[in-house]
């Protein structure tokens, strides 16, 4: 990353002290590989930048299932859409999970993980998630936790997951039994 001049005379921007020194964390990928990531990353996920350099983020993921599924789910919209955005539980270097805001944007749209940047804003309260409701979710809950955290209709999740919105109506009825709340308002708002 180099420093630009832009025009009109004014001082050149230094992109690379700016992605460093962001208030959110950052990482550039390559084929879901960390290529380089900020100081938010690193204290966010507790994990060294050198460490981190090189591995794939499957590691953050609460299981390899859930970075798989990760990423069969995202593809289409960062194909169509070029970026991507949700909450989801992640997981910290000492195996901490905590509910995390990811947003994605790839160069490429024909191979959406060529290249990518993402930014990641911890949600979680103190740090980690504090439920362990949030741990005993089975994967398929954690799915569409998320996708109900977007303020989906049980149609379209069922459309994302490729599964009957019937389906999807059974694991929000379990999710509301377990988090002990009547509406999908009140759900997100306890999973945040």
């Amino acid at each position: 990353m180099k420093a630009r001049a832009p025009a009109g005379g004014r001082k050149a921007v230094d992109y690379e002290w700016a992605f460093y020194n962001a208030p959110v964390g950052q990482a550039i990928g390559r084929h879901r590989m960390v290529v380089d990531c900020n100081a938010v990353f690193e204290e966010m996920f507790m994990v060294s930048r050198k460490a981190m350099i090189g591995q794939s983020f499957q590691s953050l993921y609460p299981t390899e299932a859930d970075f798989a599924k990760t990423g069969e789910r995202i593809t289409p919209t960062l194909t169509s859409a070029g970026r991507y955005s949700d909450q989801r539980v992640m997981r910290r270097a000492n195996g901490d999970l905590f509910w995390v805001q990811v947003s994605g944007y790839v160069r490429n749209r024909e191979d959406p993980f060529e290249e990518t940047l993402w930014a990641f804003t911890d949600l979680s309260r103190g740090g980690r998630v504090e439920s362990p409701q949030h741990i005993a979710m089975t994967p398929r809950e954690r799915d569409i936790a998320a996708l109900l955290m977007e303020r989906r209709s049980g149609k379209e999740i069922g459309k994302a997951l490729g599964i009957s919105p019937r389906t999807v109506d059974v694991y929000k009825t379990r999710l509301l039994r377990k988090y002990g709340v009547t509406s999908s308002e009140e759900l997100v708002s306890k999973l945040l």
